[in-house]
């Protein structure tokens, strides 16, 4: 039974879109409503998903609005509206653009629905989620950034392609920022329990640290036009559903520091355990002495593009 009353999914592109369709087909929640600026965007997607229900099964009642009130007593918020990037194009190029957006998206959510927990999707997503939760005012358990989990699936499907082995019995942690500084985490990285540096050579190891950091420029550049969305949302779909069931997973999403990892006032992937609530707790776990060396030089880079953003907005 699903234990949320209504998703809203600001944005009804690729990333929109393919979301609100995996969410309804998982049945967490009463109602999904896309919202889009685009007139007639959401409302076509959302009559097309829902013509889909006789067929699949589900129950989700799915919308379409171009206003922002269509947010009203939402429970959870996905922020997934903004640009997206181009070859050659980085993460911190969409800065300023998208700032702008989620700016007007975080008054209306502390206007419409300010007892929402909020997934920030819009890139570059650690600064991005800092901005929204400033803007809106939430609690930080309840705004939070979805990074690690889509960079943590990519390094685990490399890891399982190198070893010809399930990828769902790859474990392992993606930290930092969602950028070209991410920290995957090698020395709890394993596959069945089984040291990854057990089993495949250095050199290895560091091709695949190098793929994951560029994953999302690798398909950019593939597609010529657009980014990727297929991963993205099975990785947001995961968190929404960890809300929606109260699952108290433990996932690496982009999170407000006070303290943690030495960090203050700053938004990067760390692992948290995700309800109901939001984030219950953040879970510090040991680094390597150059696995925290990494992470320090990713919450820099984070903090260099919040300068840029406050310069910019003042």
């Amino acid at each position: 039974m699903s234990s949320l009353g209504k998703v809203a999914v600001l944005g009804a592109g690729n990333i929109g879109g393919s979301l609100a369709q995996r969410l309804a087909e998982l049945d967490v929640a009463r109602e999904v409503v896309l919202v889009d600026i685009i007139d007639g965007l959401p409302q076509g997607k959302a009559l097309d998903l829902q013509e889909s229900a006789p067929i699949l099964g589900f129950a989700t009642r799915v919308s379409g609005s171009t206003s922002l009130d269509a947010l009203a007593g939402a429970d959870v918020v996905v922020e997934t509206a903004g640009l997206a990037r181009k070859p050659g194009m980085s993460r911190s190029d969409l800065l300023g653009k998208n700032a702008a957006i989620v700016r007007g998206h975080a008054e209306a959510v502390r206007r419409y629905a300010p007892n929402a927990v909020v997934v920030v999707v819009t890139n570059p997503v650690d600064v991005m989620t800092y901005y929204f939760r400033q803007v809106s005012g939430l609690p930080a358990a309840r705004v939070f950034g979805e990074s690690g989990t889509l960079d943590t699936a990519r390094f685990r499907t490399f890891v399982a392609e190198a070893l010809h082995v399930a990828p769902r019995d790859v474990t392992g942690f993606v930290l930092g920022t969602h950028g070209d500084t991410m920290v995957p985490i090698l020395s709890l990285t394993s596959v069945s329990g089984v040291p990854l540096a057990k089993l495949l050579p250095a050199e290895r190891i560091a091709a695949i640290v190098e793929r994951t950091k560029q994953g999302g420029g690798e398909i950019v550049n593939l597609l010529k036009s657009g980014s990727a969305f297929y991963a993205p949302t099975a990785s947001q779909a995961e968190l929404v559903t960890a809300i929606a069931t109260d699952a108290h997973r433990l996932v690496p999403v982009a999170a407000h520091l006070a303290g943690e990892f030495g960090e203050t006032d700053v938004c990067v992937g760390v692992p948290v355990v995700l309800g109901r609530e939001g984030i219950e707790r953040i879970v510090e776990i040991d680094l390597t002495a150059g696995e925290r060396a990494a992470f320090a030089a990713s919450v820099a880079a984070v903090r260099s593009d919040l300068e840029i953003l406050a310069k910019g907005a003042g």
